[in-house]
């Protein structure tokens, strides 16, 4: 998925070796050599990721190298400094995450059980890649980047949520106004519950996904009986809405 290099794209903030990597020329020979360099910039990061796992989020750059098998200057023919690997890994980072979270969010399921998956997505990413998250959020290379990976996600998140909340609030008759407050309180509570989780680890993860999901849920029920609906939390909803995150856009549909 390459919804974080578009993303970069569109906002102009793409390091200059990986712009310089992606522009076709139409000569054979040096696209041959783009793609080989596109194809190493990758092998780079997936290294950098398991240097990360051995070494932690103060992890160098002959780190990296010596986890990929070559010499530190191979590495920054390929990358200009460590903040240009560092946006490497945040847009890696993303992609790991929108692989599974999408597809959870929108899964054809009765409310609790959407909720739970998607929340369990989340938490086995963090799981997996625990010190990815606490490099992308807390880290500080020795320049600054471009790219904040971990706020521009939580935005991505909250706005394409403020849309799925506010068309099923819109399908029951319900002031939608409180859709984007409602997501990026939704938002703002996962992310910090996951950086409590990942310091203390004083429960499992099946335990906390577990009580985020009837506490999100106790909130969407209250809401909505509040204003005379109920929702069986077991059943799918008669109409299911997606969130599109995609090359140009984000938009929601509807599917039958």
């Amino acid at each position: 998925m390459r919804l974080v290099i578009e993303r970069v794209k569109r906002s102009g903030k793409q390091s200059k070796s990986s712009s310089r990597d992606e522009e076709a020329t139409g000569d054979a020979r040096r696209d041959r050599w783009r793609k080989h360099r596109i194809a190493r910039r990758k092998e780079f990061v997936e290294a950098a990721l398991r240097a990360l796992d051995t070494h932690g989020p103060d992890l160098g750059m002959e780190d990296v190298a010596a986890e990929a098998g070559v010499t530190k200057p191979v590495l920054y023919r390929h990358f200009d400094d460590k903040a240009d690997l560092y946006v490497a890994l945040g847009q890696r980072g993303t992609e790991i995450l929108f692989e599974r979270l999408i597809p959870a969010i929108n899964a054809e399921l009765a409310p609790v059980p959407r909720i739970r998956m998607a929340l369990d997505a989340f938490f086995t990413v963090i799981e997996e890649h625990p010190n990815l998250y606490r490099l992308l959020a807390h880290g500080r290379p020795e320049k600054p980047v471009s790219s904040d990976v971990v706020a521009e996600d939580k935005e991505l998140i909250a706005t394409a949520l403020t849309a799925l909340l506010g068309d099923y609030m819109r399908m029951f008759n319900m002031d939608s106004g409180a859709a984007e407050p409602w997501a990026h309180g939704i938002v703002g509570m996962v992310q910090n519950t996951g950086e409590w989780w990942l310091d203390r680890r004083s429960m499992g993860r099946d335990a906390v996904v577990e009580y985020l999901t009837q506490i999100i849920w106790a909130a969407i029920d209250g809401l909505t009986r509040q204003n005379g609906v109920v929702i069986d939390p077991n059943q799918p909803l008669e109409a299911n809405k997606v969130v599109q995150l995609g090359r140009a856009s984000q938009s929601l549909e509807e599917t039958s």
